[in-house]
């Protein structure tokens, strides 16, 4: 691979949402225009309820069929008794991209002050694919993509990037 080439992605999409339709589905929306405007392909984009057992099982799906290099979900990272997100993603993990995280709520910060504290956006690492789970706002499906996932997901970004390192994932 040459490391200052584009090389698109494909990447799956999940909203997770008791009440969101692909009509109203705002920030699963953003995040396909987004990665399709990058030059990604996008591999599937469905939405499911808050249900532990339903994330896991779409999320388990993707991260086992080797076409799919990345699964970004929206919704279900806050806190209240229904966001299960976390809770159903990180056990999937083989490892935690604790960064993203911490980069999320940093520049949240900047938009929305310490409401950014109730956010528990996660990425991380499942069979060669990388997962980020972002809140549902459209505000931070924007952030999450536009200044963090963007250029992570762009070979040409220096020094380095999260496509260079496709090739080696699956290393033992």
């Amino acid at each position: 691979m040459n490391e200052h080439e584009f090389l698109p992605l494909t990447i799956a999409v999940l909203t997770v949402s008791d009440t969101r339709t692909e009509a109203d589905d705002a920030s699963g929306q953003i995040l396909v225009e987004r990665l399709t405007v990058a030059g990604h392909r996008l591999a599937n984009r469905v939405i499911v309820p808050d249900d532990i057992y339903r994330i896991r099982a779409v999320v388990s799906g993707w991260i086992a069929d080797p076409a799919i290099q990345v699964v970004l979900t929206t919704g279900g990272t806050g806190m209240t008794g229904r966001d299960s997100t976390p809770e159903a993603v990180r056990p999937l993990l083989d490892k935690e991209i604790d960064g993203f995280g911490e980069l999320f709520r940093m520049l949240s910060w900047e938009e929305i002050g310490t409401s950014t504290l109730q956010s528990r956006a996660l990425g991380g690492l499942a069979n060669a694919t990388f997962v980020f789970c972002l809140p549902g706002s459209t505000g931070a499906c924007r952030t999450g993509w536009d200044r963090i996932l963007q250029a992570q997901l762009d070979a040409r970004t220096r020094p380095c990037n999260l496509v260079e390192l496709l090739p080696r994932l699956r290393e033992r």
